[in-house]
């Protein structure tokens, strides 16, 4: 991977694999990412707002500075890992080849922890329009005004709030859940970034604690935030082609890359109309 910087703040990362930025920023795993009418998106993470574009090969980020890439953005977008040579590795099935080979573009991001538990939070039973609405509703009532939008609330911010304060949200049950896990979180009872270095059952089970977070909000927080790449989010959608294309059991040669194997599952049985 090579990277340069040019003249009008944008960070350049020739030669770019494996990274469509739809495929990435719009498969469900992010909700704060909006597409552009020139192809290119932009959002805010970290605080940060940044634009992306992909153009004859490389990686375009607009809006950021050489230490940011390497201190942020480097990592979100997980460009230090072989995505290639994982989909070598796991396309030993044919059906998983199909799906690596229908959504080769998705990288798993590594996204702020707190923001990512209280998006899944928020997503329980709900439909990704009014998800990113109850999102830009909390950043926008709560965050902090920056370039381009909103910062998302820290813990401790939310956990000042009260269910009142929150209605504002329109979030509805999710309401009360997000608030416990800002108290938890703020308190140091649930400590994220230690969930990390945990094996992933002791860190599932660490944020069950949270009341409203259950198997599937756990594993989205620990593939999407905390690097268990071994996590395996179940929703409708991927229990329904687990069934029909795997009967129900992960191949052996996924299981060590099992929440990277989910998104392309996710992303195929969704293009088939599963």
């Amino acid at each position: 991977m090579v990277s340069c910087v040019l003249d009008n703040n944008c960070t350049v990362i020739k030669n770019i694999k494996n990274f469509d930025l739809a495929q990435t920023l719009d498969c469900g795993q992010a909700f704060r990412w909006r597409k552009n009418e020139d192809g290119s998106w932009q959002g805010i993470a970290y605080g940060k707002f940044i634009r992306l574009q992909i153009k004859d090969g490389s990686l375009l980020i607009h809006n950021t500075t050489a230490e940011d890439f390497e201190k942020i953005w480097k990592d979100y977008f997980d460009l230090d890992r072989d995505y290639g040579d994982i989909i070598k590795k796991v396309s030993d099935n044919e059906t998983v080849k199909k799906a690596t080979e229908n959504g080769s573009g998705i990288r798993v991001l590594n996204q702020e922890p707190f923001e990512t538990l209280c998006s899944f939070i928020i997503s329980q039973n709900n439909n990704i329009p009014r998800i990113k609405g109850i999102i830009e509703r909390l950043c926008e009532n709560f965050g902090e005004k920056t370039f381009g939008g909103y910062t998302f609330p820290t813990a401790e911010k939310i956990a000042s709030l009260t269910l009142d304060d929150l209605a504002v949200l329109r979030s509805g049950f999710r309401a009360k859940y997000l608030l416990d896990a800002a108290k938890k979180v703020s308190n140091g009872e649930i400590d994220l970034e230690a969930l990390k270095e945990c094996d992933t059952d002791t860190a599932r089970d660490m944020l069950m604690k949270i009341k409203g977070v259950g198997p599937k909000v756990a594993d989205c927080t620990l593939l999407f935030s905390l690097r268990h790449i071994d996590a395996f989010p179940k929703d409708v959608w991927i229990k329904r082609a687990m069934e029909k294309l795997f009967d129900g059991n992960l191949p052996e040669s996924s299981k060590e890359y099992a929440g990277i194997v989910q998104q392309y599952i996710f992303y195929y049985a969704r293009q088939i109309k599963l």
